[in-house]
């Protein structure tokens, strides 16, 4: 199967009501790693992640995959710093993207317990999926979006409202995610947690991208002086 990668932005820019949000960006991502966007709040992170997606409209520039965008729509995810749980239960919940694809039901459900499985969620396949807690609803969350074994994974902050456990957890697993393979772009405001994760960073500042290099080069020896003071938790503006 041919990767839907790499994803190229080319002056890539996000208008609102007349505001610039994000822009003009030029970036390649390519086929493999974990990249980790940081910046201060509201340098754009959201909004970027938003727009290599789809969710965001481009009205200058260009996105562009290594396939046609309904190719490419088809073959990745998206999570949400707040997970957005369906009214059904656990392993209906999982199953649902399955169906929409056109797999059958039992296929779907059968596919649906063994993803739950590899998530910790074997235990509440009947449980209602907006009463589960806010760690396990991001994991159902993360099983959602990869039981279709997408590409890339675009992620907002998952971790912003999780205890430490939690964040364990999903840390866990997204290292998993990408050793085998699937395509990671994050952004969060945790520094500990860029320095445990990121292959490369993109550090955005006034819906721009400021410094974008391999991680290990970025934390120990930023190019810019802003990034530099974001790093060691300075106020950047």
């Amino acid at each position: 199967m041919v990767s839907i990668l790499p994803l190229t932005l080319t002056d890539a820019t996000a208008h609102m009501r007349g505001k610039k949000l994000v822009g003009p960006v030029s970036l390649t991502l390519a086929a493999e790693g974990f990249t980790m966007i940081i910046g201060p709040n509201g340098a754009g992170k959201t909004t970027l992640l938003r727009l290599m997606h789809g969710l965001q409209r481009c009205t200058k520039g260009t996105v562009a995959w290594a396939v046609p965008n309904t190719l490419a729509r088809t073959r990745q995810g998206f999570v949400f710093q707040s997970p957005i749980m369906m009214r059904r239960t656990v392993v209906d919940s999982l199953a649902y993207p399955l169906r929409l694809r056109g797999m059958g039901k039992a296929a779907a459900l059968k596919k649906a317990t063994s993803c739950a499985a590899n998530f910790g969620l074997e235990g509440l396949l009947e449980s209602w999926a907006p009463m589960l807690s806010g760690g396990e609803k991001q994991k159902l969350s993360l099983a959602r979006a990869l039981i279709i074994e997408p590409d890339i994974l675009f992620l907002d902050e998952p971790c912003a409202n999780l205890d430490s456990r939690a964040t364990r957890e999903i840390e866990a697993i997204l290292q998993e995610v990408q050793a085998r393979g699937t395509r990671l772009v994050m952004s969060t405001h945790d520094m500990g947690q860029a320095k445990r994760l990121a292959q490369d960073v993109v550090f955005m500042l006034h819906g721009g991208v400021h410094e974008h290099s391999q991680a290990d080069a970025f934390f120990m020896a930023p190019e810019t002086r802003e990034a530099k003071q974001f790093i060691n938790g300075d106020i950047v503006e």
